[in-house]
């Protein structure tokens, strides 16, 4: 790869705005305005429809309509409250973890303001998806057991406290970033930080009424299928506008994107063949939401070479996920948050490392960073990541039990969440 392109993603304005909006020209470029605001539809319409879809599919009939409301009101309170601090609270000038209050109700940014060739709000709005997704990926892990008030109070606190600082640390010059941290899309500050506070929220919830003596299965395939597809097409939203321009970076994650997927859908699904006997289409859509996390923290400093390889080890690390450590953790996870988000964000953010190397066709470290401690600085980032996100699950988790109580009584669970805490059938004879 050339010189324009190494410099390029190193200095992505994603990961440095602060920077970028000082260097940058004050021009606004109109394909990348255009770019920009597509890239934020298509994550907005990941969550919504997206996870909505594929984790109601994976559910039973009786809680589909729970959870779509609670990722749908998930949703609405993380753009309000994006608005009211929390984008100035992850991207505004600040110490090493935190911003500052400076653009509270989004006071102080003109609606001419720039970041980069692209007008702020676009970015307020880009990152504001973001922090939707990651807030909806948690639930899943809650699913059809907790209460509809007890998420929203989580979910006030563990943005707060988790996604805001740690963005903050990766994408806005914070502390990880400052270390070296390489995280083009959200290995880290989505994926991960996701796993690891539902994984908690499960731990604290309990096993479901029934779990491991009764058949919990998918109620609905096609409809995971639907929103693995969702998925899959506002990714590329994800990780291509990740390069906060219409530029060769955000090519090469758009590409490495395809690349990667296709490589853990196969992995996954032969995996799937060996270990059972039989390759499933939820085989098919893990391995394309395998595929997809892993590639994310690597999408725009890897080679296409390097995406494949992702891509393939992710599969088989989803497959593992899922079945042997899910086991070992003995935890109900109902839509294995933990096993995919968790296990192939960690793998794809150790690999990006390894690959990001000019030798396997990657755009280079910085300046005398060596691929060793380049490794080294991505598992001090997960660490930093796991640790932090859990001990803040287990505050937002606890005050909310403290409040309102986290699980509904047994009775509504066994009859289910969407006549009992809703009043709805998703499927009325």
């Amino acid at each position: 790869m050339n010189k324009k392109m190494i410099e390029s993603a190193l200095v992505s304005l994603a990961l440095m705005p602060s920077l970028a909006m000082a260097a940058a020209p004050a021009v606004a470029d109109k394909a990348d305005n255009a770019f920009m605001m597509i890239c934020t539809a298509l994550v907005l319409f990941m969550t919504i429809p997206g996870v909505a879809m594929f984790y109601g599919g994976l559910i039973r009939s009786k809680n589909v309509l729970s959870m779509m409301t609670q990722v749908s009101v998930a949703f609405a309170l993380v753009c309000v409250l994006w608005v009211l601090y929390g984008y100035s609270l992850a991207f505004s000038e600040g110490n090493a973890f935190f911003g500052s209050f400076g653009w509270g109700m989004l006071k102080g940014i003109a609606p001419t303001a720039l970041m980069g060739t692209f007008y702020q709000y676009i970015h307020v709005a880009f990152q504001a998806s973001f922090a939707c997704i990651t807030v909806a990926l948690v639930v899943g892990a809650l699913a059809e057991r907790i209460r509809f008030s007890a998420l929203l109070i989580f979910a006030v606190i563990w943005l707060t406290l988790a996604y805001l600082p740690i963005a903050h640390m990766v994408w806005a010059g914070g502390f990880l970033a400052a270390d070296g941290a390489m995280d083009f899309a959200g290995g880290t500050v989505v994926h991960i930080n996701a796993a690891v506070g539902g994984l908690v929220g499960a731990y604290l919830l309990g096993k479901r009424a029934g779990f491991g003596k009764e058949a919990f299965k998918p109620h609905n395939l096609p409809m995971v299928f639907t929103g693995t597809a969702i998925l899959y097409v506002g990714w590329f939203g994800f990780n291509a506008g990740s390069a906060s321009a219409a530029n060769e970076i955000a090519a090469l994650a758009f590409l490495n994107t395809v690349v990667a997927t296709a490589g853990a859908m196969l992995s996954w699904t032969f995996a799937e063949w060996a270990l059972r006997g039989k390759p499933s289409l939820l085989g098919v859509c893990s391995g394309a939401i395998a595929g997809l996390v892993a590639i994310t923290p690597a999408c725009g400093y890897v080679g296409v070479g390097g995406a494949l390889l992702i891509g393939l080890i992710g599969g088989v690390a989803g497959v593992w996920g899922v079945s042997s450590l899910k086991r070992w953790l003995k935890v109900d996870d109902p839509c294995d948050v933990f096993g995919v988000h968790g296990v192939c964000g960690i793998v794809g953010c150790i690999l990006t490392g390894v690959f990001a190397a000019p030798s396997l066709g990657g755009v280079g470290y910085a300046e005398g960073v060596t691929m060793g401690h380049q490794v080294w600085v991505q598992l001090f980032s997960v660490g930093v990541t796991i640790v932090w996100t859990a001990v803040v699950a287990l505050i937002g988790f606890k005050v909310a039990d403290l409040i309102v109580g986290l699980r509904v009584p047994e009775d509504h669970e066994r009859e289910g969440l969407d006549v009992n805490s809703h009043g709805e059938n998703a499927y009325n004879q």
